[in-house]
């Protein structure tokens, strides 16, 4: 299927420095837009607890917000979610991850009759009830404890209700033995999620806030970063490996325009959601390398067109080479990247929550990646082989051989 002309040929170099300007201005502005206003990261990087909720009636953000603030949390944020299904839809975010602090958790070792030293009253705690080992969960919502021999669980519920600030979770089986054979406990306490969902019942209303949430997240601090520095190399490691591709599969001069092409569409797609206050998540960064591998797909089908025409149009200069080769790649490209559009504008439109975001980066980055191998990978390459390679105004391969015909006509002018 052609959608232009055959053997039309457009002028895109003509106009390049106009796209490269444009180009220069939009990474300029992500890249400042990384400090002013900054990016807003997702649970996934900054750590807290997230809840999401499908309220039973219409509610504000900010009576959410205030009841959330009278429970005892800090600095929540109030999210409205858009779905059709669950109109009153909210994500609420927290700080707090652990639902136990080092003070309570020294309190529950000592009400368990836990001590690494030993040291404890024999008139509270004989031997056969001190635990052996105390285990903490990362979410703080569960306790492991060790005995010698079968425990009484309804005594180590009693020494856990004891402690002041905690709730065990309701049911039947808590605390349990989770291993006979050694004789191991599990005791689950109320999470941040479950603590904020009763707190919310209790401001808010039972009629307003369901028994249960969608779903709760949780991450700490410590492995947010741990992930936000886990994705930037995710991502510069799979820059340089495409990088060494495009060498290995081309030569050096196409790889840098490449490389460059990749760091402006991951730049769009982050400035455009650091902007929109769009947050950063680790389904953000899946999207990212999905368009790296996307655009250099499309690169890499201008860059063999180029190639192949270099050695076929030897007259012409490697301005006239991208032009011929991105109009004959045109319809293909248009083709790939309107049907590619059509599916993700599909998610962009009906989704929620995550995928809508998803699909926006997609979105985002196949118009970029689209535009990047034309305006910014060609061009570039093209100056690279014109300074580096002794292209001068032919350009490469096109280049030599002017420059061996001028040398034959001043011999023939000088016999």
């Amino acid at each position: 299927m052609e959608l232009f002309k055959h053997g039309k040929i457009y002028d895109f170099m003509s106009i390049r420095f106009y796209w490269i300007a444009f180009s220069l201005l939009t990474v300029a502005v992500a890249l400042v837009s990384l400090w002013v206003p900054g990016p807003t990261y997702g649970t996934d990087f900054k750590g807290g607890t997230e809840v999401e909720v499908a309220f039973r009636k219409s509610i504000e953000p900010g009576d959410v917000r205030a009841a959330v603030q009278k429970i005892g949390f800090s600095a929540p944020d109030i999210v409205s979610v858009t779905d059709p299904e669950n109109p009153n839809r909210f994500l609420v975010r927290v700080q707090e991850t652990s639902s136990i602090d080092e003070h309570q958790r020294s309190a529950i070792d000592t009400a368990l009759c836990y001590s690494p030293t030993g040291e404890l009253p024999d008139d509270r705690c004989p031997q056969e009830l001190r635990p052996t080992e105390v285990k903490f969960s990362p979410g703080g919502d569960k306790i492991f404890v060790r005995y010698e021999k079968d425990p009484d669980l309804g005594k180590i519920g009693a020494q856990i209700r004891a402690v002041p600030g905690l709730e065990l979770r309701p049911g039947l089986q808590n605390p349990q033995i989770v291993s006979p054979r050694d004789h191991k406990v599990e005791i689950q306490l109320k999470s941040k999620g479950d603590q904020l969902m009763d707190g919310l019942r209790r401001e808010l209303g039972p009629e307003v806030v369901p028994e249960n949430p969608l779903r709760v997240e949780w991450v700490g601090p410590k492995a947010g970063k741990q992930l936000r520095d886990a994705a930037v190399k995710s991502v510069a490691i799979a820059i340089v490996f495409i990088m060494a591709y495009v060498a290995f599969r081309f030569d050096l001069r196409f790889a840098p325009g490449g490389v460059i092409a990749l760091v402006h569409d991951s730049m769009m797609v982050i400035g455009v959601f650091v902007l929109f206050k769009k947050e950063i998540t680790l389904s953000t960064i899946a999207a990212v390398l999905t368009i790296v591998g996307y655009s250099i797909n499309d690169t890499v089908v201008v860059y063999d067109r180029i190639r192949e025409n270099l050695g076929k149009h030897r007259g012409k200069t490697f301005a006239q080479i991208i032009n011929l080769s991105v109009s004959e790649t045109l319809s293909r490209t248009v083709l790939t990247s309107g049907a590619t559009l059509l599916s993700v504008v599909a998610f962009f439109v009906w989704g929620t929550g995550v995928i809508k975001d998803f699909a926006l980066a997609l979105l985002i980055g196949i118009v970029a990646g689209t535009y990047s191998s034309i305006y910014v990978a060609a061009p570039l390459t093209e100056w690279i082989d014109r300074r580096f390679f002794g292209g001068g105004s032919g350009g490469g391969v096109a280049g030599t051989k002017k420059k061996q015909a001028s040398v034959r006509k001043k011999a023939a002018a000088v016999v």
